[in-house]
């Protein structure tokens, strides 16, 4: 089941790579003008995007939570019951569910919750300081470059990530350097070669089967010379069940700390937002195992469960730092717990 959930495509398919360019190429559109994508300051061009992106799961959530706020007067039991309902449809999951609820309770007990529009206020409160919670300042490095390794299972849309994140450091005056360091994926190489020309940014490979800790190692050396700004790490999917995987993983730290030793600066755990609480378990899991520091949602605007962002914040303990919320090269979107909420919730 693992393998057919999580494994990907063989590596020894000889006709994926023939494909690969071909459906990138179809998706992908040149990076948006730097004034069309806003980041920090999340001006109304950038709320706007994250809106479209929740879209699924805001309907979804505010058909039930309409209809517990309209009618709740003075919040007392059957409200929250019906409140409890409401959440757990959006896949915020059982504990994060329970912990929102139990803070409310708490509220009403020492001072009535005066109606719906209270109710809201102090449900977007709630889940916005658990999306807080585990964000602290992201440390730079102290010279360039800034290393960032992208890890997860196959088929979350690492790769296409990579590339958006290079566009992203881009579209910030960056310079930007990729790693093809998928060495086990057939195509992996060819996919991320497309993205890198789309972004306008060099990339490091290796021959498909080649040692990924000797391809980064060539790519820390290479972005070091060239002073580049950010070295972004496509990594092998992987399941924390593959001993050698991780194992391997572990060595290309080992690697990336001989010439630099704060590195990697940023691990980054992509996960598949449709996945929902199925993709949460095997979040939990690999966290334990490779060091990452923040997480990547990605197809957020093509699921229903869009709450997972909150239970990742609060049971994984870990920042959702980016959103993908399309297919084109800047859909990516820096993560703003208060334009999530406001846009779930309305502002």
């Amino acid at each position: 089941m693992f393998s057919k959930l999580f494994g990907g495509k063989k590596a020894d398919n000889p006709a994926e790579s023939e494909t690969f360019e071909a459906e990138v190429n179809a998706t992908v559109a040149e990076p948006e003008p730097a004034q069309d994508r806003e980041r920090t300051g999340f001006g109304s061009a950038f709320f706007d995007r994250m809106k479209q992106a929740v879209t699924r799961t805001r309907e979804s959530f505010s058909s039930r939570l309409e209809g517990v706020l309209a009618l709740t007067r003075t919040v007392d039991e059957s409200a929250l019951e019906d409140l409890e309902s409401a959440l757990l449809t959006s896949d915020l999951g059982l504990p994060t569910t329970t912990a929102i609820l139990e803070q409310l309770r708490d509220r009403a007990l020492r001072k009535d919750i005066a109606g719906g529009e209270e109710l809201r206020s102090l449900l977007k409160e709630q889940i916005r300081a658990i999306l807080e919670a585990p964000r602290k300042p992201i440390a730079e490095p102290a010279a360039p470059p800034k290393v960032i390794f992208l890890v997860g299972v196959n088929g979350t849309g690492k790769t296409t990530t990579s590339g958006k994140l290079a566009a992203w450091n881009r579209n910030l005056n960056k310079t930007v350097l990729l790693c093809a360091a998928d060495t086990f994926r057939a195509a992996a190489i060819e996919q991320l070669e497309v993205w890198a020309s789309r972004s306008g940014v060099e990339m490091i490979k290796t021959k498909h089967g080649g040692d990924p800790a000797a391809v980064l190692y060539d790519a820390v050396s290479a972005a070091k010379a060239r002073g580049i700004d950010v070295l972004v790490v496509d990594t092998a999917g992987r399941l924390h069940t593959k001993t050698g995987l991780m194992d391997e993983l572990e060595k290309m730290r080992r690697t990336a700390k001989r010439l630099i030793p704060e590195a990697p600066h940023e691990v980054l755990l992509v996960m598949d937002a449709t996945t929902g609480q199925n993709g949460l378990q095997q979040a939990r899991l690999f966290t334990e195992a490779s060091g990452v520091t923040g997480i990547v949602l990605t197809k957020l605007d093509g699921t229903a469960k869009g709450g997972i962002a909150v239970a990742i914040a609060r049971e994984l303990n870990l920042p959702v730092r980016y959103v993908g919320v399309g297919e084109k090269i800047g859909d990516l979107l820096e993560f703003d717990p208060e334009a999530f909420v406001d846009s779930l919730l309305g502002d």
